[in-house]
């Protein structure tokens, strides 16, 4: 399932290219009615940074409320960490920023796996007034330098964050783990696989599951990981499923024996919604899901042949 679409809408607004391919981005919307999208086309001319110069000359980014990044690099895939710093540096430019995402890049522009990323903790140490938050990649440099970071961090207002990797670090897992974010509602992690570096064990994701850390968690997304079913058997007594609303452990490799440790676990009926999609379930057990979970909405849809043994997550390469 690769990554072939810009995002269209962010933060519930709508996304505004300030720099389209096409070179004509038309009349201006109000600052606070869009999420504004600064990026780099192929083969463009100029640096990143003289595109976010040139976004911070051109909008009110005093009442901005939504930005997107989208490439940072025009022709040859760089590390995201000099862009990244130039976004930070202009953080009081910026007070009443709720939502940024990093990395609105298509397959066609380079692979998930392909991202070159950085640290990430300044973003959430410079904006403090941020409610939502997604990374998305995670790789290093061609000489194995850098890749994404994060540092165990506090933040007071952060209510969604979400990690899209082919193979997120278990450094960042734990970082995750071991921040205080006491608001926040949404997590999702794109777990992925060991051969783009998902390295993280069942064992990582304990802080998320005991129920002890962030209080006011209402969705968890433990998703895209060939480790599906071990998490599945590790959620089905999981403490901190009694207070969320919804799951997701979608897009990776979930088999009957997960489905099976769901079903034999804790009730799963006070969930309003269960996202499976893209599994490798056998038609008897979907059927045990649905009659389990009546009231509950169950995406079961992209199913992959459970007969097959070369199975894969949903976003890798």
């Amino acid at each position: 399932m690769a990554i072939s679409q810009h995002l269209t809408e962010f933060h519930r607004l709508p996304v505004f290219d300030l720099f389209p391919e096409d070179g004509e981005a038309g009349e201006h919307p109000a600052a606070e009615a869009v999420a504004w999208r600064v990026g780099l086309h192929y083969d463009a001319e100029g640096s990143f940074a003289e595109r976010w110069a040139e976004f911070l000359e051109l909008v009110d980014t005093e009442r901005v409320k939504a930005v997107v990044i989208g490439p940072w690099f025009s022709e040859d895939y760089v590390p995201l960490t000099e862009s990244l710093a130039v976004v930070v540096a202009s953080a009081h430019r910026l007070p009443r920023l709720e939502a940024l995402f990093i990395g609105d890049v298509t397959f066609e522009q380079c692979e998930l796996s392909w991202l070159q990323m950085c640290d990430v903790t300044p973003v959430l140490q410079q904006f403090p007034q941020l409610t939502e938050l997604v990374v998305r990649g995670a790789s290093g440099d061609y000489d194995g330098k850098e890749g994404l970071a994060l540092s165990p961090v506090r933040h007071q207002k952060l209510k969604a964050l979400r990690f899209e990797a082919g193979g997120l670090p278990a450094e960042v897992v734990r970082a995750v783990g071991g921040s205080d974010f006491p608001a926040l509602e949404r997590l999702e992690l794109w777990l992925g696989t060991s051969d783009y570096g998902g390295d993280s064990t069942v064992a990582d994701l304990a802080p998320f599951l005991d129920g002890s850390r962030l209080p006011a968690l209402r969705h968890l997304g433990l998703e895209n990981s060939e480790l599906e079913d071990e998490i599945a058997a590790a959620v089905a007594s999981a403490p901190v499923v009694a207070r969320l609303e919804s799951l997701s452990l979608a897009m990776g490799v979930l088999t009957d024996q997960g489905a099976e440790a769901l079903l034999a676990g804790q009730p799963l009926t006070h969930l309003t919604s269960l996202d499976l999609h893209h599994h490798f379930l056998t038609d008897p057990m979907i059927d045990r899901l649905r009659a389990a979970l009546p009231g509950v909405t169950v995406d079961l849809t992209e199913r992959e042949d459970p007969s097959d043994d070369w199975r894969y997550i949903a976003n890798g390469e």
